[in-house]
């Protein structure tokens, strides 16, 4: 007999998703705000859809918290980190050692006993891993230093919690709500109870097994089910991994997204890796939804409207004194130019494991009911201002400093007389300069990024520092009298408005500009520029070329179809162009047509041995062109050469 209200519950959850996400994702909020809306309104206190089942769904959604930290460990290799022990490690320790002391001594201030200020700090010196990880991912910033650092931070956090779930015991036994009330703590089962140096001997062997399992163990048994062709048995085997390696650490106490994490990493460099991130994907973001919802079902109005001024409060007090610690850490540890404030933001809030370290608390009698109830609050308040604060990062505090860099000083070019101008210096334009460069050629660099300017110039590269999109930079840098300015600047609209204003002001100038993709190279042509080079296809043909090659062409034929392709695709490039100005179903079906058009070409072109016009390989073509330069016929051309043979011969013979 099926259970109708389960179904009806999943449909509900399922619901309020689907309409709130996609909303909050057009506002720019990013999905994290839509599921807690969604959870807020069809909660108890608003639709009343959804009850006292959140609290059990979000025991069982946190289980995408940990399919997460797998994920984060198949991108990070075991030597990369290594290279991140110092942040792990360092920065991990600074920060909940910092948090803690100060939200324990607000605490104390406000009058609560020294063993719960204590208790109060190291239970808000965590941050929320589901929370934070997913808005940075969403938002692009898990590559940022700040990022990273944030992510380093979240994993000393796991660690942590071990040692803070041994230390609440103790100060239970220090002193509890009141001297009568006072309880000693529950006795210690399991892992817990054992002497300390078994307890450790316990992780270590439990961590090499899993290392173990990971590198030679896992390979043969993914090979062993992918053979068998059947896809769910593969999706079974991975989660069979996971929820392996977080059982296997849970069961020492450690943290099961730690024991996750450990399991990707080992992973990183298994040659399913691709396979499993497809498979984990679309299960964690089902299983991260249902806990973001539960956690705005979980919401306690009453208590809310009974108190909305002192939760407020301290809620804003956490964010503040959070965000001064890490600020403060960031700061240490060398973060600059804005970074330390997305780092300290990203991790203002408080954690959903907070949830678990307050109920034992409570068991414990730290706390009384009422002020339990109240850090619970705190806790979900502040989760669910996260991502508004990264909003408030992305469009207050970056373009802040964005301007405030762009007020620095610029350095002063020199008048050299230099006829090309590079702006911006990164990676793209680096290979641009070098061959420039290489070849003669005295260029004039621009960059805006001051780190990147000092770096290149120890290489011996003559850089400047300025802001290229201001007019005045490129005046200086002698704009007017420039014969070529290159625009391999990686900020896509930025590129676009230099592109129009240089269009504008100097209509002769020649530039050459890198885009992003075929549609960012489209709105160059729009504005005029011919010259455009999307910033990964002939490396992209060039793979392609060499996986050809592997694939059973031999070199030539591998040459010319990537030859072909290329100039297929520069043919084709400005027709594709009209009909994109025109209409994108038009557009679309020319693109198909184009499609076909090459593979019927790059078909007949493998019947051919050597192609005439082929330079690469056809001696007499290059004799041609060279000809052509000259001025000179293509037999005059070769006689002279011969002719000039002869006179050094006699010439040596005398």
């Amino acid at each position: 007999m099926y259970n109708q209200d389960f179904f009806l519950q999943a449909m509900i959850y399922l619901l309020a998703a689907v309409i709130t996400v996609p909303l909050a994702k057009k506002t720019g909020l990013g999905s994290v705000p839509g599921y807690l809306l969604a959870g807020v309104i069809i909660g108890p206190y608003v639709l009343g859809w959804v009850g006292q089942e959140s609290e059990k769904v979000m025991h069982f959604a946190e289980f995408g918290v940990v399919l997460m930290l797998f994920l984060i460990g198949l991108e990070m290799q075991p030597s990369l980190l290594w290279k991140t022990r110092h942040s792990i490690f360092g920065m991990g320790g600074m920060q909940v050692v910092t948090t803690t002391l100060v939200i324990a001594g607000a605490a104390w201030m406000m009058g609560l006993r020294p063993n719960q200020a204590a208790a109060m700090g190291l239970i808000l010196s965590l941050s929320s891993t589901a929370i934070v990880l997913q808005t940075l991912s969403e938002k692009g910033l898990l590559k940022n230093s700040g990022g990273r650092s944030a992510i380093s931070v979240l994993l000393f956090q796991d660690l942590a919690v071990i040692p803070i779930l041994a230390l609440l015991p103790l100060l239970a036994v220090i002193g509890g709500i009141s001297d009568v009330k006072r309880q000693v703590p529950p006795p210690q089962e399991g892992f817990a109870a054992l002497p300390g140096a078994l307890q450790l001997l316990l992780i270590v062997t439990v961590g090499m097994a899993v290392i173990f399992a990971g590198r030679f163990v896992a390979r043969h048994i993914f090979r062993f089910v992918a053979g068998a062709g059947m896809r769910e048995v593969f999706t079974a085997s991975v989660l069979l991994l996971v929820i392996g390696s977080a059982y296997g650490t849970a069961k020492i106490g450690l943290s099961p997204a730690l024991g996750t994490f450990i399991a990707g990493v080992v992973l990183a460099e298994n040659e399913y890796r691709h396979e499993l991130e497809v498979t984990i994907e679309p299960i964690k973001g089902l299983l991260l939804g249902l806990f973001f919802i539960s956690v705005g079902a979980g919401i306690n109005f009453t208590l809310f409207f009974r108190e909305p001024l002192l939760i407020a409060g301290l809620v804003l007090l956490l964010i503040l004194l959070k965000f001064g610690a890490l600020w403060v850490t960031a700061r240490v540890f060398g973060l600059r130019h804005g970074r330390h404030v997305l780092f300290a933001l990203a991790l203002a809030q408080a954690s959903e494991f907070g949830f678990v370290l307050v109920s034992f608390s409570d068991t414990l009698r730290i706390f009384d009911h009422e002020t339990s109830s109240l850090i619970i609050m705190v806790i979900i308040f502040s989760m669910a201002l996260t991502p508004l604060l990264l909003v408030i990062n992305e469009k207050l505090v970056r373009p802040w400093y964005v301007r405030r860099r762009n007020r620095e000083v610029p350095d002063k070019i020199p008048e050299t007389g230099n006829k090309i101008i590079i702006a911006g210096f990164g990676r793209f334009g680096l290979v641009v300069g070098r061959l420039l460069i290489a070849n003669g050629f005295t260029v004039t660099i621009l960059d805006s990024n001051p780190a990147n300017v000092e770096i290149l110039r120890k290489y011996g590269f003559k850089l400047f520092y300025g802001d290229v999109t201001r007019p005045e930079m490129l005046e200086a840098a002698g704009v007017k009298d420039a014969r070529l300015l290159v625009l391999t600047m990686a900020e896509d609209d930025e590129a676009l408005k230099i592109a129009g204003w240089l269009k504008k002001n100097y209509p002769n100038l020649k530039i050459a500009a890198r885009a992003r993709d075929t549609f960012h190279e489209f709105e160059f042509y729009k504005l005029g520029v011919q010259m455009v080079q999307r910033e990964t296809f002939n490396s992209a043909v060039e793979l392609g070329s060499r996986s050809l090659h592997f694939l059973g062409f031999n070199r030539y034929q591998a040459h010319r179809a990537a030859l072909t392709f290329k100039h297929h695709e520069d043919s084709i490039m400005r027709e594709l162009y009209e009909h994109w100005l025109k209409d994108e179903t038009h557009f679309i079906r020319e693109s198909r047509r184009f499609s076909d058009q090459l593979t019927e070409t790059l078909q007949t072109e493998r019947d051919f041995s050597i192609h005439e016009t082929d330079c690469a390989w056809d001696v007499t073509s290059v004799r041609k062109e060279k000809a052509e330069e000259t001025g000179l016929r293509p037999d005059e051309d070769s006689r002279s050469r011969d002719h000039g043979r002869e006179d050094d011969g006699h010439a040596q013979n005398g």
